[in-house]
């Protein structure tokens, strides 16, 4: 029974592969303190950095090379929907199941993870907060990339894929086996203008293109972490850089990291005032079906990235529509799949800068608590601007921590848009709780179905409610099991676009446990499903 459900795990944990996180060798040895992820220079204190959680003591049946690798099962009942995209091997794990000595690791070449930042104004100039991973990718035999996509694909084999999906499964199998450098120097970091519009050549999210100035070098004050990560805020000199208080455009900086053989990205140096959008990845901007871990795995894995519906178009109407908008892309999967995550969105939707779960990110808790606080550090790092979130609702972090950001940082919680999973797709089973928006301006928030949901709102303005789509919120647990909480088929005539419940539940305690019941129940189904 054991051995099965940690080949289960080991099978779900990868759902959301779509990319590596490659990370750099040692560079030059400098030797700060505790390397930290710190925070940015501005009014608000940082928010703590949760410390990672080693698991350990799994047992798998998928030879010698994912025997040793020491991941633990985590337990995703808490969450809304399963955190398939923990445990992914790392450093000494890699190397030790790969059969690596130090010599073999000395010969190759570094690369970093380099992860497009964003940049704040403040009195002592532009502040870029680099942050990313150094890593080392090993040389894996083709056989031994075949057996470790196998264990990774659920009810198929990479033998029965067409040749452009076995090659991408292979392809993200080896970006997952890196061994990461711990507590190296990231020495020498090029900075230069950005030539051209933003990303896909489309204007608005960062596009500007008369950008000037800011050829420099810089180096980092910290080492990485003993997971090779690294994430620090760190002055540059304006070199004929726009001061962030005499523009309201973004101004784009080339970013790469010297001395290794891979380590491009873009910086985005954002004005104190504007709008940002923060926007979630799966299941919002691209077909992912989280919720239904065979689905989303061969889609993360093996299937070519596809939009979800029309939304590349609505983003690029907000990017030319909203002046001088910024726009950030936050995905809790982790930083060994952010590649293909990065490319996907800047082939398909404005350039923007980008957040992901760094490796210290690792347990339960943290997992449950990492989108939160990347946004608490957006949030504090821009005190004067307007943000619009957008996500959905097979996360239970975001249903239970958006209407919260909106609270704890008055002002700043323009809209709140969210699909609801649950009201298209079938295969999303997960219950989700609306309660934390009880007290909000409906103006400020929207529960919808399709992406032509989202035309004609005026976001600018804070009207982010499109009328034509009936929320019937009843603020307490939606589209639970068995009836409970259904959906009703229809609201005027039309199709009800929010999932909510039909009043069923009451406001009792033992209701309140019911539901709690329900909801553990589905999650732990799921799970062996």
């Amino acid at each position: 029974m054991r051995s099965t459900i940690s080949r289960a795990f080991v099978q779900a944990s990868l759902l959301s592969l779509a990319s590596a996180s490659p990370a750099p060798t040692a560079f030059a040895n400098a030797a700060p303190a505790d390397p930290v992820i710190t925070a940015s220079p501005v009014q608000h204190n940082p928010s703590p950095v949760v410390a990672r959680n080693i698991l350990s003591d799994v047992e798998s049946d998928v030879d010698n090379v994912l025997s040793g690798l020491g991941s633990g099962l985590p337990s995703w009942v808490a969450s809304g929907v399963p955190n398939f995209f923990q445990g992914f091997p790392t450093g000494d794990a890699v190397a030790s199941s790969l059969g690596l000595n130090d010599d073999d690791l000395a010969a190759l070449p570094t690369n970093v993870l380099n992860i497009d930042p964003y940049a704040n104004w403040t009195n002592s100039g532009w502040n870029v907060r680099f942050h990313g991973n150094v890593y080392k990718q090993p040389n894996t035999s083709v056989s031994t990339l075949n057996k470790l996509a196998d264990a990774f694909l659920v009810n198929t084999s990479i033998s029965d894929l067409p040749k452009s999906q076995a090659d991408q499964a292979r392809n993200l199998t080896a970006e997952i086996f890196v061994v990461q450098q711990p507590e190296v120097a990231v020495n020498t970091i090029h900075l230069q203008p950005a030539a051209g519009q933003g990303s896909s050549g489309q204007p608005g999210g960062g596009g500007s293109s008369n950008t000037t100035g800011g050829t420099q070098d810089v180096t980092l004050p910290y080492n990485t972490t003993v997971e090779g990560d690294f994430d620090t805020f760190v002055p540059i000199a304006s070199k004929g850089l726009t001061a962030g208080n005499e523009t309201s455009a973004i101004q784009r900086l080339d970013v790469h990291v010297k001395n290794a053989t891979i380590g491009n990205s873009t910086a985005y140096l954002v004005p104190p005032t504007g709008i940002t959008i923060v926007s979630d990845i799966d299941d919002i901007l691209r077909v992912t079906k989280i919720y239904e871990p065979e689905q989303g795995l061969i889609n993360s894995f093996a299937h070519p990235f596809t939009a979800w519906e029309n939304m590349p178009d609505i983003y690029r109407n907000w990017s030319t529509s909203l002046p001088d908008l910024h726009f950030h892309y936050l995905t809790t999967t982790p930083e060994q799949i952010t590649r293909n995550y990065m490319e996907f969105i800047y082939t398909n939707y404005p350039g923007g800068s980008f957040d992901t779960r760094p490796l210290n990110f690792s347990d339960v808790s943290a997992t449950l608590s990492i989108r939160k606080f990347l946004l608490q550090k957006v949030f504090e790092t821009f005190p004067e601007r307007k943000f619009i979130l957008v996500a959905d609702t097979s996360n239970s972090d975001v249903m239970r921590d958006y209407p919260k950001l909106a609270t704890e940082f008055p002002g700043q919680v323009q809209c709140i848009l969210l699909r609801n999973t649950s009201g298209t797709d079938s295969g999303d089973r997960f219950p989700y709780d609306t309660s934390g928006f009880k007290d909000l301006n409906q103006s400020n928030y929207m529960f919808f179905l399709h992406a032509d949901d989202l035309t004609n709102l005026d976001l600018a303005n804070g009207d982010c409610y499109n009328k034509s789509i009936p929320q019937n919120l009843t603020f307490s647990y939606q589209g639970l099991p068995g009836g409970l909480g259904a959906t009703p088929t229809s609201v005027n005539g039309s199709a009800n676009h929010t999932g909510a419940a039909s009043g069923l539940l009451k406001e009792s305690a033992s209701a309140k446990s019911l539901v709690a019941l329900v909801a553990a129940m589905a999650t732990a189904t799921f799970m062996f499903l």
